[in-house]
């Protein structure tokens, strides 16, 4: 799916105003996802993951935030891909994306995330970001990905994926 302003924009001088992370711990034809409570993505189901801190690295700031999340530590960690995102309201983000195979600690609800084992055959695509459904099947079959998208809110306006 390609759009004119998404043509338009110059992905190769791009640079994200934010770097975040996301997590997605798989086990069993199953995946570990989060019912998001708030900032970013609030209401929708996503993994577990956030913002880097000053001096992070993605992979530091990947543990982090599942831990802070979800209250577990991933393990057997590698990374899957990377995102970039551009809204039309001038926000942009790159994501870098990261499975495990396991982790330690019991999954639990916080202020932030109410996580949830979901079957990899049946993701709730419905309730998650447009973009999911388009690398989502790229990160289970363990291709790795690079994506750039453009938004409107909620609305994706175009995408690219380089495997």
């Amino acid at each position: 799916m390609r759009y004119d302003k998404f043509t338009a924009l110059d992905w190769t001088a791009w640079q994200p105003k934010e770097r975040a992370t996301l997590m997605f711990i798989l086990r069993d034809e199953q995946i570990l996802l989060i019912h998001k409570k708030r900032g970013l993505g609030a209401g929708k189901i996503n993994g577990p993951g956030g913002r880097l801190e000053a001096g992070e690295t993605p992979l530091a700031a990947a543990i982090r935030e599942t831990q802070e999340e979800i209250c577990v530590t991933p393990t057997g960690i590698r990374p899957a891909g990377e995102l970039l995102f551009q809204f039309v309201d001038g926000f942009s983000i790159h994501g870098y994306v990261f499975t495990a195979t396991g982790f330690t600690g019991e999954p639990q609800e916080t202020d932030e995330a109410l996580p949830t084992w979901r079957p990899t055959a049946a993701l709730p695509y419905h309730q998650m970001w447009a973009d999911d459904r388009i690398w989502m099947p790229l990160l289970l079959a363990g291709r790795p990905f690079t994506a750039r998208f453009l938004f409107q809110d909620d609305l994706m306006l175009g995408c690219e994926v380089d495997l």
